[in-house]
């Protein structure tokens, strides 16, 4: 999958699968019987909202549509469905396209340090999202980048970790690699829009077959040597490197977690039953490129982890703004809180079917290895844990802030995301819109006890020697909850942008975006 942490998938079957960040499938509202108007009756009143269902499908492209409709679609959904309506400014849509103007139909307010409080809202194109949706597949070369964007002339692409059997894969390129130029336009001091179009094109491609030249150093080299990849439709293994690990205290147990994704659902299973089998007595997840997904796989994963501790608890309670507070706005349902499920959910049958009872590792303690990338679903596994008094160990970086999700909703061809719940704990909290923060001294109920390590380029995911996992397993050895020299002044530009989706810049969905959909800006434009 090429950049697409946030923008994971899945189908929506009842109310308990509701997903959070750029994931999941849904449909608007479940009201139906109100009888569209003709098109020559549309027109904008400021304050005056009709129902979304009038304008539903009034497409641009089709007889009896128009960009109008779809505008006073967007605006009717937001102003029922998304978290802070009351915050969205009511403005005419005449100066607008249809995604201009939903781009202008979110709040503006900033969080206390100061980040925009929704960096989430997006869009994508349906067609993209049921493919996501149906296979986790995406148009790529199987390469996942971290990107540091500072001024024009201070930008660095790095390769975190390839996908399986993908065109990077083949090419044997190694994470630490450096992506210097694409199509022989410099990543680091392009500033035209048109080397700037060159490099969004040429690492973020639409179409299967692009054929994209890339000149790569190894991290820490000088050696630059040029490969051509061809992008084609990559499906993404969520689940990688599950691995036993002998140490001084017993074995303990890691996986690579990168997307809650419906095909992750059997990957999951598979890896806590192999751990299972190990009688491994502590966990590593690492989650630093998972920018989250579907919601109820976070809460299995949370079973699976935890077991027995989460008999009867909380995993996460859904909360949407003041004119839903009884009945999900989407499926209708009464709101329940989710519970950890123990069960499979059958995501995607052809892999693993509904009903199956999952394994569970019975763990006190999980470590997870985090980054500004940890986002989303990723977030509400660590709250969850939390919420039901599972220690949790973070190391690595503050995560995205994400305690929010959202219905994927389509409309004309596109398919859109803006938050539309809040999700707590056991305990009730879920203030996290800054992110969880590893401290060796933990003083506020963000900040968790663990270890502030910087991502390490030098070494593959899951090696012992990496800076994430090797600081893990130091801690889980000692007594005394060692953690390694903390970083030197932190880089803000380091910790700041993550590939995902519009919302991160990014989202990343940052994103996941966390993005402007996976895109270099350039500063100057």
């Amino acid at each position: 999958m090429n950049f697409l942490s946030n923008k994971t998938l899945s189908i929506i079957v009842a109310s308990h699968l509701l997903i959070l960040c750029g994931c999941g499938g849904g449909s608007s509202s479940p009201i139906t019987n109100t009888t569209p108007i003709s098109n020559n009756d549309l027109t904008w009143v400021a304050g005056t909202f009709s129902p979304a269902q009038e304008f539903e499908n009034l497409c641009e492209d089709q007889s009896g549509g128009s960009a109008l409709a779809e505008k006073l679609w967007l605006r009717s959904w937001i102003d029922d469905t998304y978290l802070w309506y009351n915050e969205v400014d009511d403005k005419d849509p005449a100066p607008f396209s249809v995604l201009e103007y939903f781009d202008e139909l979110k709040t503006t307010a900033i969080t206390a340090s100061g980040k925009p409080k929704d960096e989430f809202h997006f869009s994508m194109s349906t067609e993209e999202w049921e493919q996501l949706t149906q296979s986790g597949a995406s148009v790529g070369y199987g390469l996942n980048i971290h990107l540091e964007q500072g001024n024009n002339t201070d930008r660095k692409v790095t390769i975190t970790y390839t996908e399986p059997d993908s065109p990077a894969a083949t090419a044997n390129i190694s994470r630490g690699t450096v992506i210097v130029k694409v199509d022989g336009v410099s990543v680091a001091n392009a500033n035209s829009q048109a080397d700037i179009d060159t490099l969004n094109a040429g690492l973020f491609p639409s179409d299967a077959g692009k054929e994209t030249i890339f000149t790569l150093e190894k991290l820490g080299t000088n050696e630059r040597t040029e490969i051509s990849l061809t992008a084609q439709t990559i499906v993404s293994t969520p689940v990688q490197n599950v691995k036993t690990l002998t140490t001084e205290n017993g074995k303990v147990g890691y996986l690579q977690f990168n997307s809650h994704i419906a095909t992750a659902e059997k990957g999951l299973v598979d890896a806590v039953t192999q751990l299972q089998s190990e009688n491994i007595t502590d966990l590593v997840v690492d989650l630093r490129y998972n920018g989250g997904g579907l919601l109820a796989l976070a809460s299995q994963l949370g079973y699976m982890i935890a077991g027995d501790n989460t008999e009867n608890k909380v995993f996460e309670t859904l909360t949407f703004n003041d004119k839903h507070q009884v009945t999900d706005p989407v499926t209708g349902r009464a709101l329940e809180p989710a519970p950890f499920y123990k069960q499979t959910l059958g995501f995607n049958p052809d892999l693993l079917t509904e009903g199956q009872n999952l394994p569970s590792l019975n763990l006190n303690r999980v470590f997870v290895l985090t980054t500004a990338n940890t986002c989303s679903a990723s977030e509400s596994l660590m709250n969850g844990l939390r919420g039901i008094n599972v220690e949790v160990v973070q190391i690595g970086d503050t995560t995205c802030g994400k305690p929010y999700g959202f219905y994927p909703t389509p409309n004309c061809g596109t398919t859109y995301f803006a938050v539309q719940f809040k999700g707590e704990n056991e305990q009730g909290f879920g203030e996290y819109a800054d992110g969880f923060i590893p401290s060796e001294f933990p003083t506020l109920e963000t900040e968790v006890q663990g270890c502030v390590v910087d991502d390490d380029f030098t070494h593959a995911l899951g090696d012992n020697n990496e800076a994430l996992l090797s600081a893990a397993l130091t801690y889980s050895e000692s007594d005394s909850r060692t953690c390694p020299p903390a970083p030197a002044a932190r880089s803000a530009r380091k910790a700041s942008l993550n590939l995902y989706d519009p919302a991160l810049l990014i989202q990343d969905n940052r994103s996941q975006t966390i993005f402007t959909n996976n895109r270099i800006i350039n500063v100057n434009h």
